[in-house]
């Protein structure tokens, strides 16, 4: 099975060539470049048109986020995983808005980083509990579709694009959920696709925080 070519961001030496290790002992990940800075990580983003980019969210000059920018605007085929310490709702929501693949803490065990790559790469949410939890506890979330319309309101959702919408929430990739409902990787590329402009919405992982925020949102009404 081919790598999954792999490009590090971060601006602490010891931190980066510690994850340049890890992923090259994987068979799974073959690291072609690493960057100590956002410039050097975009230029080298460009150059080596890597499958996945792994992005510290906060170094000098250029910050994680202005890297996610600037990679988004150049509509490079790549995912941008953010590899942060921070647990910063404004930061995790604007990493969202921005298009990032995945979110995750650096406090993340080695073993759990290797599998939610792997999973990223299948097509996968890359978001764990701690982070989906502080998406659903804030009351003005970027989840709120843009035309301002009731955060609950389903119903001009199809039955398979609801039933897509969870399956997504469940952490399910595009071929899972292909399997689970009986259709093709297309169509539910498709479902997806009118998910995300039904809502408003612009990656799988603010649906993803969408529907936990309306699950959080439902229980308050409840209680």
């Amino acid at each position: 099975m081919d790598c999954t070519t792999l490009l590090l961001i971060d601006d602490h030496p010891l931190f980066r060539k510690g994850l340049a290790q890890l992923f090259g002992a994987s068979d799974d990940f073959e690291v072609v470049g690493q960057a100590a800075s956002g410039r050097e990580g975009i230029n080298l983003a460009v150059s080596l048109a890597p499958q996945q980019v792994l992005l510290d969210l906060h170094m000098p000059g250029l910050s994680g986020l202005q890297v996610l920018d600037e990679l988004r605007q150049l509509r490079l085929d790549c995912q941008v995983v953010v590899l942060t310490a921070s647990m910063d709702r404004a930061e995790l929501l604007t990493a969202l808005r921005l298009g990032a693949s995945g979110y995750v803490l650096k406090e993340t065990e080695p073993d759990a980083l290797l599998d939610y790559m792997r999973n990223c790469h299948k097509g996968a949410i890359v978001l764990d509990s701690t982070l989906i939890a502080l998406l659903a506890d804030q009351r003005e979330s970027v989840t709120r579709p843009a035309h301002d319309s009731d955060p609950l309101d389903t119903g001009n959702l199809t039955e398979r694009e609801g039933q897509t919408l969870a399956l997504i929430a469940a952490g399910m990739s595009n071929k899972q959920i292909g399997r689970e409902l009986g259709i093709s990787d297309g169509t539910v590329k498709i479902y997806v696709r009118n998910l995300l402009q039904k809502l408003s919405l612009h990656s799988r992982l603010e649906l993803a925080a969408w529907v936990h925020n309306a699950a959080s949102v439902r229980h308050e009404e409840r209680h």
